[in-house]
């Protein structure tokens, strides 16, 4: 008998890989030598499913920060570079129908997602460069809140438009451009670290 967290893990492969809307439930049954009832047994519908899934694979991202942040947490600028690392690491196996799909066909897993990104960048990435500045790694003039809306908070619209980023340049260097650039710019004189030199 299949585990709710099998199920999970399939369906999160297929529908980021095809998008949600175009990987049905029979295509997953098929896929996992079950019955669509079974699929019944575990989540009410497809919307349900798609919301499951997509939570599964932000909890695991938000696990993979919260280890990046107790490892390295006094050095705040960069744990804000290895969560983004981390995170390009995960989009590299988005399709854009994936997220597109989400906005079209299933708004509670669009709002997970949503309100994953707005707590990413508002909260702990503004929270860690607010604790950089105060330590003196990052210019005392720089409006950490304008910084984290212009550079973190949509990163996700440049790389999931059509002809998305991840389309037309490498990952590294996109993480280069987006993150790495961008922190330059704002950190101190005092502030040091390979990423840096």
């Amino acid at each position: 008998m299949i585990t709710k967290a099998e199920l999970l893990k399939c369906s999160i492969d297929k529908f980021t890989q095809f998008g949600s809307k175009h990987v049905t439930l029979d295509e997953l049954a098929h896929e996992l030598g079950i019955s669509k009832k079974t699929i019944y047994t575990f989540f009410d519908n497809k919307e349900d499913l798609v919301a499951s899934s997509l939570e599964s694979l932000l909890n695991e991202y938000k696990e993979d920060i919260n280890r990046l942040i107790n490892s390295n947490g006094k050095d705040p600028i960069l744990c804000v570079i290895l969560i983004y690392q981390r995170g390009f690491d995960y989009l590299k196996y988005f399709k854009p129908s994936f997220l597109f799909g989400l906005e079209k066909y299933y708004p509670k897993a669009s709002q997970l997602f949503d309100d994953f990104v707005k707590e990413l960048s508002n909260s702990i990435v503004f929270n860690l460069l607010r604790k950089a500045q105060e330590a003196g790694n990052i210019k005392k003039e720089v409006n950490i809140k304008l910084i984290v809306k212009i550079y973190f908070f949509r990163i996700d619209n440049l790389v999931f438009k059509e002809k998305n980023l991840f389309e037309l340049y490498p990952k590294e260097e996109l993480f280069e451009h987006l993150v790495i650039y961008n922190l330059k710019g704002i950190i101190s004189n005092n502030y040091s670290n390979s990423y840096f030199e």
